[in-house]
Parts: C-alpha cells; structure tokens; sequence
C-alpha cells in the first residue's frame, strides 16, 4: 500500500501555528506488514523505530487498541526536503496514521487521520494541509481539531528557495520569546485577518501589508544565513512578498500572475550557491492512498 503526502508552507507570515498550504511537492512512501521492522529508502538517520511514520502508525494502533506489528517502509520519492520548514515531519507523521488505517481498517478516513497526527506533532499548521491539501486554517483544543478550508486565488504563483542547511523546528522555537507585548499580538490579529482576505481577492496591496509578522518572523530571520540576500533576489525578481516557511529556513516568495522562474533560480544560483528553488504550485488533494 502507497501513501503520497504533499509538503507545505505553515504561518505565511502572521498565522502562526494556524495557517498553512500544501505544495505539489511529494513524499511517496509504501507500507507493508512485516515480521520485523525495516525502513530503507531514506536518510539513515531516520531508519530506526524513531521514524515519525512509524511513531505515528503505532500511535494509531494504540489509540483504536490494537496490538504493535512491525512494519517494512520503503521511501519512493522523498522530494520534501528535511529540515527545511516544508512540512517534512507532517507529511511523515500523517502518512504513519493514514497507513494504520488502510492496513487494519480503522475507518479513521482523513479526518481521523488528521486528529492522530495533529496529536503527534502538537500543533495543526503543517498536518491539515498535508492531509487535506489546498489552504487551511485549522487550531487545537486538547486533541479536537478545528480547522476550515480557505480560499487561494488563481492569481498568486509561488516559490520557495531552499538553503543547503537544516533548521530543525526544536531550535527555530527555542529563539522566540516566552510572551508577547498586547501591541504585538493586535499587529499580528490585524494582518491574519486581511492575510485571508489578501490571499482570496489577489490583493497584491494588501498582501504586502498583511504578511508582516511580530511574533516569530523577526526571531528566526538571524537563524537564516543569506535571508537578507535571498530577500533582495525576491525584490529584484517582482516578488510581491516574502515569508518564512513554516519555523524555515526556506523562504515562501509569492508573485502575482507570473513567476520569473528561470530568473530566480539563475540569481539563486549566483549568490547563494547550494540554495535551490522549487516551483510551489498548491496541492488540492492533500494525502492519498494509491
């Protein structure tokens, strides 16, 4: 059995921890019974029983009572990078669950699957795209998940430029403050209100203004050698805005009804060299099983 599971861009700029778009950017993993467990395909890292599929798969089992079986996993296309803040751990952790309800017919169905693995990685922003695909708004009260389908215009076009380094979520976290000042939560309460707006309408005005962000943007940007490059690529290329994606250090650019991409990548390519630029273009499927 073959799950396939998008990446995805979480925050964009004010939503943090809330908002998120899945890319046609892709995991394939299989899963099969087996009398031991074994992982290959993958980063050896990542081939032992901490694998975050496999915590997820048999975090599903114990949820619905069933007893731990070992599994063979075997990545066939591993195109989200890791470390990078495109959503790499969700796409792991909801394609674990998804594949404990094929296997044992759970009837969890997506959104099951989605309350599972939002329960594994603690926060919605990156698994409800994943697992539903297209723009999502989603929160978390203990293990309910709340969230609500948004409206992307057709008119926005996306890219993301990723470094040759890895940032993990832990230490993108350990930079923010432990409180925020009543100013700085109203900033960002303003523009992720007008951030959906901006987003629906093709708003380049208000998308400019919108993506402005006080809570974990201004932390994170010293994590990111060659962020102030990478931002006057964007500028330089018509970019009508730039974010982090998700904790980073990959950068969200979003043009307005074309994207210079051959232009782009030729200026990444000169100066910021091991960066690489992906086409971004929303996924609307979120996970499925093939």
């Amino acid at each position: 059995m073959i799950i396939r599971t998008p990446a995805s861009s979480a925050n964009l700029g004010p939503g943090f921890d809330s908002m998120g778009i899945a890319w046609k950017i892709y995991n394939t993993v299989r899963f099969e019974k087996s009398d031991e467990l074994k992982i290959d395909g993958c980063d050896p890292r990542f081939r032992g029983p901490d694998n975050l599929a496999y915590a997820s798969y048999l975090k599903a089992l114990e949820l619905c009572g069933i007893k731990e079986e070992p599994l063979h996993i075997s990545f066939e296309e591993t195109s989200i990078p890791i470390s990078r803040g495109l959503g790499s751990s969700a796409a792991l952790i909801s394609a674990g669950a998804a594949a404990a309800d094929s296997l044992f017919g759970l009837g969890l169905g997506k959104e099951g699957i989605c309350r599972i693995s939002c329960s594994v990685e603690g926060h919605p922003d990156n698994i409800v795209p994943s697992v539903f695909g297209g723009f999502q708004i989603a929160s978390m009260r203990d293990d309910e998940v709340y969230r609500a389908n948004a409206v992307l215009s057709s008119s926005w076009k996306f890219c993301v430029m990723v470094p040759d380094f890895e940032l993990s979520t832990s230490e993108a976290r350990r930079v923010l403050p432990a409180s925020y000042t009543r100013a700085e939560a109203v900033f960002n309460i303003s523009r992720a209100g007008l951030l959906v707006k901006a987003l629906e309408a093709g708003d380049p005005d208000m998308l400019r203004y919108a993506q402005n962000d006080a809570i974990h943007q201004p932390y994170r940007m010293p994590l990111i050698n060659g962020y102030e490059t990478a931002r006057n690529i964007a500028e330089n290329t018509g970019s009508v805005s730039m974010c982090i994606s998700g904790a980073g250090p990959t950068l969200l650019c979003t043009y307005f009804e074309s994207i210079p991409l051959s232009a782009i990548t030729e200026e990444v390519s000169l100066r910021l060299p091991g960066w690489k630029v992906l086409d971004a273009v929303p996924d609307y499927q979120g996970l499925i099983v093939m």
